[in-house]
């Protein structure tokens, strides 16, 4: 569905499609940006293809043209789907796992307020090397080669930004992330317990949403949401990048949902500490 090499050609694309309807109204530049209420020097950044305008920016861009519905309708769909970035698995592959974990690094200290929603593991900025190397360490057929040591040295490496107190983390999963026997039952237990010493932080937030609790929809994939200028979707394939202003709104609100339905707190950590008790007590 998403071609990652397209990307730049669709945004190329909705650029020269937006200058040339603004040359055929007769419109400057200037005339355009006061009937739209959008910068000139915006909307000039736009035309030339060095700013991905909004969904709402283009469509109040085609309002103050006055172009047809079939025209709008297509440059709409364009401008949705220049919104979109894909990569997959393999393309990290290819140049080195442990490069993404830099890239999220990177996100994350560019961030003021990070949200993470995983329903399946927690999140790799909450795990311990012990478990990240379980996570990390391909076991199915056809899953992309790593450098597992590298990629896990990164994966940490990202978790000293949680040491930032400029910043704050909200981390919701499920109580199957929890409990879901990814490693050896010590290493879970391990797991746990450092889950409950994270929630002591001031700027981190552990959510835990109990397997009894009514959900508002079906937990179907990891999400992050940094601020409120994207959103990174995480499927099994690879990773999808959401700018669109409705896209990251959807994700703030299905957030919000999950939230009011978790355990945190005093609640969190005490659920932490007897399922890391479990798991121990098995081992045993």
């Amino acid at each position: 569905m998403f071609d990652p090499e397209r990307q730049e050609q669709e945004r190329q694309d909705l650029a020269e499609a937006l200058k040339g309807l603004r040359k055929a109204a007769g419109l400057s530049g200037e005339r355009l940006a006061a009937r739209c209420a959008i910068s000139q020097s915006k909307i000039s950044r736009i035309e030339r293809g060095k700013t991905l305008p909004s969904v709402i920016d283009v469509q109040r861009i085609l309002d103050a043209l006055g172009v047809t519905d079939e025209v709008a309708k297509q440059l709409l769909s364009l401008a949705r789907t220049a919104k979109v970035h894909y990569k997959s698995s393999r393309s990290y592959a290819e140049i080195g796992l442990w490069r993404k974990q830099d890239e999220l690094k990177a996100l994350a200290e560019t961030s003021k307020v990070i949200r993470y929603f995983h329903p399946a593991a927690p999140s790799g900025m909450l795990q311990t090397r012990a478990f990240a190397t379980q996570v990390l360490t391909p076991t199915v057929r056809g899953r992309p080669a790593r450098n597992v040591e590298r990629t896990v040295d990164a994966r940490l490496g990202r978790q000293e930004v949680l040491r930032d107190q400029s910043r704050t983390f909200t981390f919701l999963m499920t109580e199957q992330a929890v409990c879901w026997q990814r490693a050896p039952r010590d290493v879970m237990a391990e797991q746990c317990r450092h889950l409950a010493a994270m929630s002591e932080w001031e700027n981190v937030t552990i959510g835990i949403i109990p397997n009894r609790v009514q959900i508002p929809v079906v937990p179907l994939n990891t999400f992050i949401v940094y601020d409120e200028r994207l959103v990174l979707v995480e499927i099994f394939s690879g990773e999808v990048v959401l700018r669109d202003p409705q896209d990251i709104s959807y994700h703030l609100n299905l957030f919000d949902a999950f939230l009011e339905r978790a355990l945190v707190g005093k609640d969190a950590i005490a659920f932490l500490k007897s399922v890391a008790h479990a798991f121990m007590r098995e081992h045993d």
